[in-house]
């Protein structure tokens, strides 16, 4: 069997290949996506239905195409997506092959480049771009027993709420999945219970302008690190019923169930740790710091935007805050169904070099492993913190693109120089 050979191997279809491909066509790189399943699978069967995008469309796009359905400040659901990202891939013609697995990629011994098995066949890369993003394996702690008599499915598996069973949803973090979810359910006339843990919750909008306008122009979108102890501190945000805020202690006005952070399970009952006011009130200080930024910033460079005191307006504290409940039976409560909204593990075992901590976590520079020749595409905080948001990935992969680009400078120098010789 012939093994076809390129220049740079892109692993993945999604946003991030997507934006390496545009960036790697207008510098001329022979270059090849790889894809497992379909563009940008995760938003077609990784979602639940009703989800729509967590920023407007005229911020979370790629610079060089807008949404063709969705009006400038609308929230695109998910369908449209997907069709936002198919219409890219035409317009950049990008090179993508679908329905093809990636099982393993080496370095190779002695010369330059990788050896890269697929489904498909053999492939030779100068460069691997490991554009698989960070939602590769739902994480579902090992609390409950999966003999126990409740339905357990990771958010990803969730799609509405006609294929729960009947009785009482227990929703497991409360970042913008799983409060979404929750919210859904309560809706749709389910007693809901959500598990809430440490979040950060900013304004869907105030005074006029969406949070994604305040975080652009309080330059807050390109901080460079995560703060020390906020490592993986969730955000509660949603684009949902126009773009609303989520609000935890609303959530119990209209008969949420709100419990702290989920620690263990015992002989059918599930225990929570007491710090749900805290987490509660964190949060509250999170939202209320970004309004009194954004009115610093409004009374310093004058700009003419209408005030909106009520806004600053935090509702009394529900009654599971004040006397919180610690512990659930779940047969007693009729909770028939949890949902685990507890995120994803990245998974790089396919990738044979060494580009990895201890941990298995990869070992970079924006993108730039310590293993030359291989790179990373689409992590979160990859290079700021806008770096796993559509826009961001889109430049995030232009600095990548242009490193791939100044690599291949300095290799076709030497060589010509041995020609020379």
């Amino acid at each position: 069997m012939s093994i076809e050979k390129v220049e740079t191997l892109v692993v993945g279809g999604g946003q991030a290949g997507l934006a390496m491909s545009e960036h790697l066509g207008i510098a001329g790189s022979s270059h090849l996506i790889l894809e497992r399943e379909r563009i940008v699978e995760r938003w077609r069967t990784g979602r639940w239905d009703s989800l729509v995008a967590n920023g407007p469309a005229w911020h979370d796009r790629f610079p060089t195409l807008e949404f063709a359905d969705t009006p400038p400040d609308g929230f695109p659901n998910k369908n449209q997506v997907v069709d936002y990202f198919e219409s890219y891939a035409k317009l950049i013609n990008a090179p993508i092959r679908c329905g093809v697995d990636v099982l393993h990629a080496r370095k190779n011994v002695g010369r330059r480049g990788f050896t890269v098995e697929t489904s498909d066949g053999v492939v030779e890369a100068m460069n691997i771009v490991a554009a698989t993003g960070p939602f590769q394996t739902p994480v579902i702690p090992p609390l409950i027993p999966e003999n126990a008599s409740v339905q357990q499915l990771h958010s990803n598996a969730y799609f509405n709420p006609e294929q729960l069973p009947e009785g009482a949803v227990l929703v497991v973090g409360a970042g913008s999945s799983g409060s979404q979810i929750a919210d859904e359910l309560l809706r749709a006339g389910k007693k809901v219970f959500l598990s809430v843990g440490p979040h950060d919750r900013p304004p869907r909008s105030y005074r006029g302008r969406d949070f994604v306008w305040w975080l652009g122009v309080l330059g807050k979108w390109d901080t460079a690190a995560l703060a020390p102890g906020t490592e993986h501190v969730t955000i509660a945000v949603s684009g949902a019923h126009g773009g609303q805020t989520v609000d935890f202690r609303r959530f119990a006005a209209r008969g949420m169930n709100l419990l702290g952070l989920t620690t263990h399970f015992d002989n059918g009952v599930l225990h929570f740790a007491d710090d749900l006011a805290n987490n509660v009130r964190r949060g509250d200080a999170n939202y209320l710091s970004v309004l009194e930024e954004a009115d610093e910033y409004i009374e310093r460079n004058g700009v003419d935007l209408p005030e909106e005191p009520e806004a600053k307006v935090i509702d009394p504290e529900p009654a599971c805050m004040t006397t919180p409940t610690l512990s659930l039976d779940l047969a007693e409560e009729g909770i028939s169904a949890v949902i685990w909204a507890t995120g994803y593990v990245s998974d790089y075992s396919w990738l044979d070099v060494d580009a990895f901590d201890e941990q298995g976590k990869p070992l970079h520079q924006r993108g730039v492993s310590s293993e030359p020749g291989v790179y990373f595409l689409g992590l979160p905080w990859q290079s700021r913190r806008g770096s796993s948001f559509i826009w961001g990935v889109w430049h995030d992969a232009k600095y990548v693109a242009d490193h791939i680009a100044k690599q291949k400078n300095y290799l076709d120098f030497h060589e010509a120089s041995l020609k020379r010789v």
